[in-house]
């Protein structure tokens, strides 16, 4: 089995190589990354017993040539290239559009004309749904994006919905990732409070602090995107969270990890947007579902990863 990542340098990416690179039918692992964000990670530390299997391509998703060349004999294809954004950002308009959007057109347009590819994964976003309060969002929720990141993602699935008929294809909409990689992303919420916690020993918190969001772990991700090679998971769009956090829940568990951790809001009077989506995804019938660990046990573990 041939199989090609997008984005596969970056946070998620390089996490499920390391997985995929060890699973005994995968014979090619293509690391397709056009390294905008400077993430070499992927490439330092001890060689891996099945590295060989890896070929790196620095590419653009906006090369479409340089893509259909990438995908020649190709089984499987995870998308994961993206600008990505944090619920505060909502700015750059021109780079949400042209790489979420028209990338994600030019990676399906490169698909539809492979004749090798059987299976294509897209990586979305809950943010999809738009912004909620009091209610608990699942599959069947009408998406009804806001943000200019969360519109470009949405775009992106329109495009995708074309493979559907042809070959297996998934949208995989996520909740903010967070945990522990060699390629981490430190603007994502739970990973900069953990950064800001251990070397400054204070936090920023923006408005109020009560607004929800719908979290997964990065090991729990990427593990559910692996069991999908194998599995009689239908195309379709599948949510995948593991908990919903409202910021302060986040704030009391930093607090016992930390005892003499600062916090000042940001802000206070604001009450931000809030998204709260199920656990209870359609796609626990065909996988394994996550493993719900206590947020203090998992921080815990972040917190050894740090060297000093």
């Amino acid at each position: 089995m041939k199989i090609l990542v997008t984005g596969g340098a970056g946070y998620i990416g390089t996490e499920l190589s390391r997985l995929l690179v060890n699973h005994p039918e995968v014979d090619e692992l293509i690391v397709y990354d056009n390294l905008s964000r400077a993430n070499y990670n992927l490439f330092l530390g001890r060689p891996t017993p099945n590295g060989h299997k890896i070929k790196f391509i620095k590419g653009d998703i906006l090369d479409g040539r340089k893509l259909s060349k990438a995908l020649e004999g190709v089984d499987v294809v995870y998308h994961f290239a993206a600008h990505v954004s944090t619920p505060l950002q909502n700015n750059e308009v021109s780079t949400f559009e042209q790489v979420n959007h028209w990338g994600t057109a030019n990676v399906v347009d490169a698909v539809e004309a492979s004749d090798s590819v059987k299976m294509f994964v897209y990586l979305s976003s809950v943010s999809v749904y738009g912004d909620h309060t009091d209610q608990m969002l699942t599959e069947e929720t009408a998406p009804m994006p806001k943000s200019l990141y969360a519109v470009s993602k949405f775009r992106g699935e329109e495009h995708v919905n074309r493979l559907k008929d042809k070959i297996r294809t998934f949208i995989i909409r996520s909740g903010n990732v967070y945990g522990y990689s060699k390629t981490m992303r430190f603007d994502a919420v739970i990973n900069r409070f953990m950064f800001e916690s251990h070397y400054s020993n204070r936090i920023q918190i923006h408005g109020d602090g009560k607004q929800r969001r719908a979290f997964i772990h990065v090991s729990n991700l990427v593990n559910v995107l692996y069991q999908m090679i194998r599995s009689k998971t239908p195309s379709g769009v599948y949510n995948m969270v593991e908990k919903n956090l409202q910021v302060l829940d986040i704030v009391d568990v930093l607090k016992e990890l930390y005892p003499s951790l600062e916090f000042i809001f940001v802000n206070q009077h604001l009450s931000l947007k809030e998204l709260m989506v199920s656990p209870d995804s359609k796609l626990w019938e065909y996988v394994k579902p996550l493993e719900n660990r206590p947020l203090q046990e998992e921080l815990e573990d972040f917190r050894r990863e740090f060297t000093m």
